[in-house]
C-alpha cells in the first residue's frame, strides 16, 4: 500500500499545484489529501508540506484543530459564488442547480468548522 499512497501524494500535490494558479480550483484541500498520503508512506514529504511557509499553517490548523481561518473560509465561499455566477451565464438552467448546492452544502458544511 505504500506506493499506492506515495504516488496519490505526488498527484495530490500536482493537483493542488494546478489549483494554486487556478482561481476556482481548491488548492489547500488537495495539499490536506497529499499530507495525508504521505503520512502513510513519506513522513519527511508530510513535514514539507506542513512546514510550507504559505499552506503550512492552514495544514496543521486541520490536522491539529479541524480548524479553518476566517480568510480561508471568506475565500472558499466567494470561490464557490463565483462558480455559481460563471454556470448561470455558460449553462444556465437548470444545471446552476448543481453549483448552488454545491455552495449551500460546501459553503454552508465549511464555514461552521472552527477558526
Amino acid at each position: 500500500m505504500r506506493p499506492l499512497y506515495l504516488a496519490g501524494g505526488f498527484f495530490f500535490v500536482a493537483l493542488g499545484a494546478i489549483g494554486a494558479v487556478l482561481p476556482l480550483m481548491p488548492t489547500v484541500v488537495f495539499l490536506l489529501l497529499a499530507a495525508f498520503c504521505f503520512a502513510r508512506s513519506n513522513p519527511e514529504w508530510e513535514q514539507k508540506l506542513l512546514n510550507h511557509p504559505r499552506y503550512g499553517q492552514s495544514l496543521r490548523d486541520w490536522r491539529d484543530r479541524r480548524a479553518i481561518s476566517r480568510p480561508a473560509k471568506i475565500s472558499a465561499v466567494l470561490a464557490m459564488s463565483a462558480g455559481v455566477g460563471f454556470t448561470w451565464l455558460t449553462l444556465g438552467f437548470p444545471w446552476v442547480y448543481a453549483s448552488v448546492a454545491v455552495l449551500l452544502i460546501g459553503g454552508g458544511w465549511i464555514w461552521t468548522r472552527n477558526e
